[in-house]
């Protein structure tokens, strides 16, 4: 199977109310809405963490910018291995729920671990580590379960759907944690208790709403780690696992955009988490459109236009326009980055991969991403810290491009060498 051949959705529903049907909301399925409810209440409890960490550890701990992409990086990229440990583990307990469960448990308890570790910078490295590590957990699991819940044809629409509704809950906590220090005296152990409670409820959704989901057909045994190596062996995951990395690495961070857009324009300190809050308005807005466009016209191109999105944040950090017009056309660009790229790209990996190696193989994909984002991270963070931020962000600009390159000529581009049952083999 060619993924340029899976990249365009099918054509199942012949007639024009089967087609009106399927590009409806409701194709997506009940599961995927109570999914987007536990990231939904999940992200607003991260954000109300997240949306202030960057400034408080560059300008209240005075973290000079290499320290901080290494420990960006590090956060998302040390647990590339948990990704690959929770998707095997499901697959292996045909159990993705439970799995998932564990992770979004580890980054709820984590919330509370913060009011012990104080202003201590490695501390709080660890308790954001852990919770990074259920969100490595939890990743594939949650990704497979959406796979397997909504029609192959309506895939990129049931992730927007849940990306949207993830995204509201980025946009809420920011807005969330500003009430809740206004309402507590600036009492930042208000805002924690407060995101643990928002957590635990989320988690509680996942136990009550959320159902398991399977192949019917049982495999004739679990699958061994030797299966699961095998998954390289196709070539339509090893090109999708490659451009992931590629397009992975052209990736900075979003602490490290919106540090440069609060240089720029001079942004309080007060104000910096309403540019996470911009970001997640985009996504939250573009999310579903951009899914349904994907399953309309192919997911490839939509990826590559969310990258090329990309491409137009680094250029605008550089450019010399200035005020709320460069604030408001950089969060816009951002969040149609994501809407165009994360849901989507998952829903271009779902039909390459075999039923009961789904989930191994989605979090094969989300470690390559994460190890790529490791090693752009801590190389922006030098660039900047020896060139300038100015620099650093051309030369995040520069990687685009290839990246976008060559991802189209892996994606879009059929082998002429080998015969289609050799790719599929």
């Amino acid at each position: 199977m060619y993924l340029s051949s899976i990249d365009r959705p099918g054509t199942d529903a012949a007639s024009p109310a089967g087609r009106s049907r399927l590009r409806g909301i409701k194709a997506v399925g009940g599961n995927v809405f109570a999914l987007g409810t536990v990231s939904l209440l999940t992200d607003v409890s991260a954000e109300m963490v997240t949306a202030i960490l960057p400034v408080y550890l560059v300008f209240g701990l005075s973290m000079s910018p290499l320290a901080y992409g290494t420990l960006d990086g590090v956060h998302t990229g040390a647990t590339a291995l948990l990704r690959l440990v929770g998707g095997y583990v499901a697959d292996r307990v045909r159990r993705p729920k439970a799995v998932a469960g564990v992770g979004y448990a580890m980054s709820a308890l984590a919330k509370l671990g913060l009011l012990a570790v104080g202003r201590s910078a490695g501390a709080i490295g660890f308790v954001i580590a852990a919770d990074r590590a259920g969100k490595g957990l939890r990743t594939a699991p949650r990704d497979a379960l959406i796979t397997l819940s909504a029609p192959p044809h309506a895939l990129a629409r049931a992730f927007g759907v849940h990306r949207a509704m993830d995204s509201f809950g980025a946009f809420l906590g920011p807005l969330v944690a500003l009430a809740v220090l206004a309402a507590s005296g600036q009492a930042f152990d208000a805002v924690l208790v407060t995101s643990f409670c928002v957590a635990a409820l989320g988690v509680l959704v996942l136990v009550l709403f959320v159902r398991d989901r399977h192949d019917e057909r049982p495999p004739a045994a679990a699958p061994s780690p030797r299966e699961a190596v095998a998954l390289l062996r196709s070539a339509p995951v090893r090109r999708l696992l490659v451009a992931a990395c590629l397009l992975g690495f052209a990736v900075i961070g979003d602490g490290f955009v919106y540090l440069l857009l609060q240089r720029r324009e001079e942004v309080s300190l007060s104000s910096f988490p309403l540019l996470a809050v911009g970001t997640s308005l985009a996504y939250l807005l573009l999310a579903v459109p951009i899914g349904a466009l994907a399953d309309r016209i192919g997911r490839v191109p939509v990826v590559l236009g969310g990258y090329t999105a990309l491409l137009g944040v680094y250029l605008l950090l550089t450019a010399s326009l200035r005020g709320w017009p460069l604030v408001a056309l950089v969060l816009v660009l951002h969040g149609l980055f994501y809407a165009a790229t994360d849901g989507v790209l998952m829903a271009l990996a779902g039909p390459v991969l075999p039923e009961h190696l789904r989930t191994t193989g989605l979090a094969l994909i989300q470690t390559g991403q994460a190890l790529a984002y490791l090693a752009s991270s801590v190389l922006f963070g030098l660039a900047w810290q020896l060139w300038g931020p100015d620099t650093a962000v051309r030369c995040a600009a520069a990687m685009v491009v290839p990246a976008v390159a060559a991802t189209a000529l892996l994606l879009l581009v059929r082998p002429t060498t080998r015969s289609h049952t050799e790719e599929t083999a």
